[in-house]
């Protein structure tokens, strides 16, 4: 990574909704290592790790998503509705990371 890019503020209005979700997921996270150095049954924690991870992976799919509408956006914005089409099927097909 650049000097340029560490010191670039880059900031979208998800980001707030993500670090409120991350850290939730990091305060969760904290009680499952509990859970396990409690002894607590291993469906239990399978079961809170499951959501810990859903957590992440949701934070990461808004992450991307809001990337590809906003930077990605800026930075074809000048072309046709035709010429975006390619774009267009790149943001659907994210839906499913």
């Amino acid at each position: 990574m650049s000097k340029t890019e560490l010191t670039h503020e880059h900031i979208h209005q998800s980001h707030v909704a993500i670090v409120k979700r991350l850290k939730r997921a990091e305060g969760h996270l904290r009680s499952i290592v509990t859970m396990i150095e409690g002894g607590r049954a291993c469906v239990d924690i399978a079961q809170q790790l499951h959501a810990v991870e859903k957590a992440i992976c949701q934070a990461k799919r808004t992450l991307i998503q809001d990337h590809i509408d906003h930077c990605l956006e800026d930075t074809v914005g000048a072309l046709t509705s035709g010429e975006k089409a390619p774009l267009e099927e790149f943001k659907q097909i994210t839906k499913y990371l």
